[in-house]
């Protein structure tokens, strides 16, 4: 508890920092690295056989390659600090997967920054980082990934930043924790039974085709499929008159219809197996163009296919009993 406080206070870790975020000099530390510690012994031994023999030429190396080193703190400081760091957008993946973050790193300075590794931390997470250069005045974006085991929202973990350069002596790094996060779906059951399918008795006129009794045509209208238009009457419509699309027309008869229900699977069944094959069951509706209605709990979707559709149906499944 101590050890978390101090190093939330030495190192000034936040939670979750919202929009753009500033590397001030306060964020920034630096500490030598081994080979660095080597050097600073290398320079005390130089100095001091130096002052032992009178050597005024090994005092004069001993003085040049200290000022080396105090430039090298100087430019391993500088291309690191006064960064800004922004998050991008980021994409919903199934538990599983690689979830993906998108990092923005933005230098408004007027020089290059080279050779900045980022990369997640924390306990259990072991990520590879990425090296990046950042030229004058441009935006680097980063892709960092995280595996996933659990549906829900996951949150993106506390990012690294730091550099080694340009000689490697010193190790300059840097804390930032984005307050952005990616939705988790259910993993899709590997194998599922074939899709629930009810038929229904309509009166609209909207069975299937081939299976109903056919009353003749009538004017398209949005939402009619493909294999419901009559192509031998579209065929000897004359479309520079201004002839529009025909459907075919049925009186009555069965409409199949696919009901995805929480309620109608076993009892037996795990609630995580169940999300997990109604997962999969939204991927095969949407798969196959079929229509499918929805019910888990509470939330109930009229039969529908389509892009916000399904992200509506995951959606659901994701935060299912998630507080």
């Amino acid at each position: 508890m101590i050890r978390t406080w101090i190093e939330k206070w030495l190192f000034q870790l936040r939670k979750g920092e919202n929009g753009e975020v500033f590397l001030h000099q306060r964020r920034v530390f630096i500490i030598p690295t081994k080979a660095g510690l080597v050097f600073g012994l290398t320079l005390v031994a130089l100095f001091i056989a130096s002052v032992n023999y009178n050597l005024s030429l090994g005092l004069g190396l001993t003085f040049l390659i200290a000022g080396c080193a105090v430039i090298d703190i100087h430019m391993t400081f500088r291309n690191l600090a006064h960064l800004y760091l922004s998050p991008g957008r980021t994409q919903s993946v199934f538990a599983g997967e690689k979830a993906q973050f998108e990092l923005h790193l933005i230098n408004r300075r007027t020089y290059d920054r080279f050779a900045i590794w980022i990369g997640f931390i924390g306990e259990g997470i072991h990520n590879l980082e990425h090296a990046t250069d950042i030229r004058a005045n441009t935006t680097q974006t980063v892709i960092l990934t995280i595996k996933t085991e659990e549906r829900g929202w996951l949150a993106a973990p506390r990012v690294r930043l730091l550099t080694r350069f340009p000689l490697g002596l010193l190790r300059a790094w840097s804390y930032w924790h984005p307050d952005v996060k990616v939705l988790v779906y259910p993993q899709p059951e590997e194998f599922s039974p074939p899709l629930p399918i009810t038929k229904m008795h309509t009166e609209n006129g909207q069975g299937h085709v081939g299976h109903d009794d056919f009353a003749g045509v009538r004017a398209y209208q949005a939402g009619d499929s493909m294999k419901q238009l009559a192509w031998r009457q579209i065929a000897k419509l004359d479309v520079d008159a201004g002839s529009t699309l025909v459907s075919k027309h049925f009186e009555g008869g069965a409409k199949t219809e696919i009901d995805i229900n929480f309620a109608a699977l076993p009892r037996a069944m795990d609630v995580e197996m169940k999300l997990s094959r109604m997962t999969r069951w939204v991927l095969d509706a949407e798969t196959q163009g079929l229509s499918y209605r929805f019910q888990l709990g509470d939330i109930t979707y009229s039969a529908a296919h389509g892009p916000a559709h399904r992200e509506a149906c995951l959606q659901a499944l994701a935060l299912h009993s998630l507080s």
